[in-house]
């Protein structure tokens, strides 16, 4: 049996599209979540109860787990269990501590979002969620795992703006995609070499969507490390 895919907020609106699509590939899915029970998820898909919040319930849920794909929810209070900081940031770090402790070095695939480098966006208001987005995804290009940063643009539940998938990097685009266009992104990134390393945004527009995602992944810059909170653009 492969080392599963741990997908964490599997069981939401997102993380759910993801689960099937890796089933569909034919891999060993986990979906890691507060209420793993909550959604329909196809047969033999293994369930963990954790929060990203308490570092000490993700260590057995993470074990021997080959790739992290982190689709939680970040809240919008200013402090607490529902803030950015603590879902996103502290979220963030304890699974990538957790996954350090687990013996492998699984592939981890963020989902974050646009904007994050543009502190004077309103939604910085909502518990300073940019500012705290943009901190977990240093927390992952600083980590040594091999990596994938999503970006998405403002999400749909359709096709609307279209099924051409177009990658931006640096973050001055804006627009729209399809949360099954966000999950071909994160499946296609555990398995495409040219997606490691990378930091990129996700748009659809008009025209047909891609069969073959590595040429869009091999027109990407490698990211360079951080030096510290915010440093890469």
């Amino acid at each position: 049996m492969h080392s599963p895919i741990a997908v964490i907020g599997g069981a939401g609106r997102t993380g759910a599209i993801i689960t099937r699509r890796l089933t569909e590939e034919g891999r060993n899915v986990r979906v890691v979540s507060r209420e793993p029970e909550r959604t329909v998820l196809p047969p033999g898909v293994e369930r963990r109860r954790a929060d990203v919040r308490y570092a000490d319930s993700l260590g057995p849920a993470l074990r021997d787990c080959s790739g992290i794909v982190f689709a939680v929810e970040p809240g919008i209070a200013d402090s607490g269990p529902h803030s950015p900081g603590t879902t996103v940031h502290d979220g963030v770090r304890n699974v990538l501590a957790a996954a350090a402790d687990g013996g492998l070095r699984p592939h981890f695939v963020l989902i974050s979002q646009i904007y994050v480098t543009r502190r004077e966006h309103p939604m910085n208001a909502y518990g300073r969620l940019l500012d705290w987005r943009l901190r977990g995804e240093d927390e992952v290009r600083g980590s040594g795992l091999p990596y994938t940063v999503v970006r998405p643009s403002w999400l749909t539940d359709g096709e609307d703006a279209g099924a051409r998938v177009r990658l931006e990097q640096h973050d001055r685009g804006d627009g729209w995609v399809s949360r099954k266009a966000l999950a071909e992104a994160c499946v296609q990134s555990l398995h495409l070499p040219a997606a490691n390393g990378t930091t990129f945004e996700l748009y659809n527009e008009p025209g047909q969507e891609p069969a073959d995602w590595a040429p869009l992944f091999e027109q990407l810059t490698l990211d360079r490390v951080p030096a510290g909170p915010g440093a890469l653009r």
